[in-house]
Order: structure tokens, then C-alpha cells, then sequence
């Protein structure tokens, strides 16, 4: 099953309106016209207006880093989806283990925003992945499981296709620390059996599922060789131009 390689960036709260539009110029004049692999930036809300600018005529896309399940209300500091699609926003990040461990973002709230992203064709990048702790007590598989399948519920194998699961080792996240390439394609084949059993085989051979632990140009190609390994959730490298672009780089060069 062919699988176009998704490399994402997730900026987290760093650049501003400036600085955000000069690094994506360096993103779109270097691989912004290939279309061999999709490539997505994640942008701070207010950072979303001056990148939508830069991405206009690209192949370039551009995600929020999460939203809100309400259509508007009184939410302070929120952001909807409807917001997200008004600045041509196509993806969202959800479920990052940022916003489940500082905010206590729960399996249900995170489901409640993949299927409100969905009804607002903005493509959900659903994030899972178990703490040092749960790893050490070997319960990686056993939590994988539940917040995937949390995270899905009530999304029918016609919408799946439109999601993209993300596979973060809560210890590999800026921590330098990254799963070997046969600890990190376990889990990514885990969660497509997982998805198998959800729909069927068919539908789980095509969802996207990247890797989020410390992705660099230096361990990329190794990951991205696994045969479940479809791209990569990126957060420290997305935001140097030069190894960003080498990861997409590293993605075109597998196929």
C-alpha cells in the first residue's frame, strides 16, 4: 500500500509573525513545489495569518496546534475550527501529550474536537504515546490502545482516511532521547492492527501514521525506512529551516 509521506511541523509557542513568515519563505522556495511528500506547518494562532501569506500557491499546508470543540462561546483563550478553516488552516494537532499532561485534556474532549475537525474538513493529526513510566511498566501497548481508541470513537471508516495518527514517546519528546527504529515501528504496526480491528485491513493499509520522538535529519531516513513509519510529527527541528527541509528531503529520497 503506497502511502504519501506526511512531514509536519508542530512549532509549539515559538516564533512571531515575522519570524514564523521567514521561516516558511525558506520551507517554500526549498520544497514547496514537490508534491512527493506533504508538507505541513503548525504555526502559533497568531502566527497563522502572516504563514497563510507566505504558503499561498504552494504545496505547502498549514495546521492549528489544537482547537476547541464549540462552534464559538465563551471559551477565553480558545480557538474553533471554523477559525483555523478562515485562516485555510487544513490540518490540527489533537491530543498532543502537552495539552493531556499541562491542560488534563481527557481520551472524550480530544474525540469531541476530532469529530468536530472533521465536520470542518480540517484533517485531525491525533497524537498518542505513553510517559517513561508507563513504558518501564510495560504498558505502552495497553495505553496506545485506549487513547486511540478513545480518541476515535464515533468516526466512521469513511472519515478515517481523513485523520493522521501521530506516534509520540512522551520520553522522546525534547528530551534528545528517540526510540530505536524497531522500538518505534512496534507501536506504529501495533496501531495499525489496532486499526484493522477497528474498521478493517483495507482502511487501516491507509491512514498515515508518524513518528513524534526527537525526529532529526541524523536518525530520519532509519525511521522513515520502517515499513509503518509514514512521516513525522517534527517539533525542534521544524524550526530551523535547514533541518526541516533536510527531513523532507530524507522523505522524498525513501520513495
Amino acid at each position: 500500500m503506497s502511502r504519501k509521506y506526511v512531514i509536519a511541523g508542530n512549532w509549539k509557542m515559538n516564533k512571531t509573525s515575522e519570524e514564523g513568515a521567514d521561516l516558511v519563505k525558506e520551507i517554500v522556495g526549498a520544497v514547496g513545489q514537490q508534491s512527493d511528500v506533504e508538507v505541513v506547518v503548525c504555526p502559533p494562532f497568531t502566527v497563522l495569518e502572516s504563514v497563510s501569506r507566505v504558503i499561498e500557491g504552494s504545496n505547502v499546508k498549514m495546521g492549528g496546534q489544537n482547537m476547541h470543540p464549540a462552534v464559538s462561546g465563551a471559551y477565553t483563550g480558545e480557538i474553533s475550527a471554523e477559525m483555523l478553516r478562515n485562516h485555510f488552516s487544513s490540518y490540527v494537532i489533537l491530543g498532543h501529550s502537552e495539552r493531556r499532561a499541562y491542560f488534563a485534556e481527557t481520551d472524550d474532549f480530544i474525540n469531541q474536537k476530532v469529530k468536530v475537525a472533521l465536520e470542518n474538513q480540517l484533517r485531525p493529526i491525533l497524537c498518542v504515546g505513553e510517559t517513561l513510566e508507563e513504558r518501564e511498566a510495560e504498558k505502552t501497548l495497553d495505553v496506545v490502545k485506549t487513547q486511540l481508541v478513545g480518541g476515535l470513537a464515533g468516526v466512521s471508516a469513511e472519515q478515517i482516511g481523513s485523520v493522521v495518527i501521530a506516534y509520540e514517546p512522551v520520553w522522546a519528546i525534547g528530551t534528545g532521547k528517540v526510540a530505536t527504529p524497531e522500538q518505534a515501528q512496534e507501536v506504529h504496526a501495533f496501531i495499525r492492527q489496532s486499526l484493522s480491528e477497528l474498521y478493517d485491513k483495507a482502511v487501516a493499509d491507509k491512514v498515515r501514521i508518524l513518528y513524534g520522538g526527537s525526529m532529526k535529519p541524523g536518525n530520519a531516513a532509519e525511521l522513515l525506512a520502517q515499513e509503518d513509519i509514514d512521516g513525522g510529527l517534527i517539533g525542534g527541528a521544524a524550526l530551523d529551516s535547514n533541518s526541516f527541509i533536510d527531513l523532507v528531503k530524507s522523505a522524498i529520497a525513501q520513495d
